[in-house]
């Protein structure tokens, strides 16, 4: 048999990784350009970012992890209370499966048929399917989630990082700024590809709000500086 990869197969990794990577590129690049831009000497700037990376790769794990076990707790409080009333009463939850089935425009007949086969077989998993929307495509993975983060926010701030060490002192905040800029282009290219979205808009939004986040932290910096 034919079988289909759905691009939507990817939205749980897929999310995850653009995400980190996308922050990994903007607060680095922003942090860098910051300090940068108060006159510090490139071996702060080079060490502000090395924190700045070392800190948010944890910071984006535990946030990934926390936020999604959250989620996969209440699917499982849902699964397990839904297990129980299937339990204590099979015969209205069949009815109930049906009657989701005839909104979706199945005859009465027809739903009643298909809801007790599915339940034959695999009861649970027909209602989490059907009526709780839980799916082996949506479901909660928060080790997957925080690694994808954690790696990707990573590989993100490397990119602004390496950018410092090849720029020239005086050439840093413009090299630092246009590479970030297009690393998050790119990024924002990619993402689109890989979700099978058009490539123009996720562009313009990745690019649009990173160069933001650098333009207000070069501005900060230079204020504090100038104040220091």
């Amino acid at each position: 048999m034919h079988k289909e990869d759905h691009l939507v197969n990817r939205v749980g990794w897929l999310r995850a990784a653009v995400l980190g990577a996308n922050d990994g590129i903007v607060s680095t690049a922003s942090l860098v350009m910051g300090v940068a831009s108060a006159s510090s000497p490139r071996s702060e700037v080079l060490l502000a970012g090395v924190a700045g990376l070392v800190a948010g790769a944890m910071s984006m794990a535990a946030g990934e992890y926390v936020s999604v076990s959250s989620q996969s707790d209440t699917e499982n409080a849902d699964l397990a209370r839904e297990k129980r009333e299937l339990d204590d009463d099979p015969v209205f939850e069949r009815e109930e499966l049906a009657q989701i089935y005839v909104a979706r425009g199945v005859e009465i007949s027809l739903a009643r048929e298909v809801a007790g086969q599915l339940m034959a077989k695999d009861a649970l998993g027909a209602h989490a399917r059907d009526e709780l929307g839980i799916s082996e495509v949506v479901v909660a993975r928060p080790i997957q989630a925080a690694s994808a983060s954690a790696a990707a926010f990573t590989l993100g701030a490397s990119a602004p990082l390496a950018l410092v060490l090849a720029s020239p002192p005086d050439m840093l905040l413009w090299i630092v700024a246009g590479g970030s800029l297009v690393f998050l282009a790119a990024l924002g290219m990619l993402g689109a590809l890989a979700g099978g979205a058009d490539v123009v808009k996720p562009t313009v939004r990745v690019a649009f709000w990173g160069a933001l986040a650098m333009a207000v932290t070069s501005a900060i910096g230079t204020l504090v500086g100038t104040v220091v």
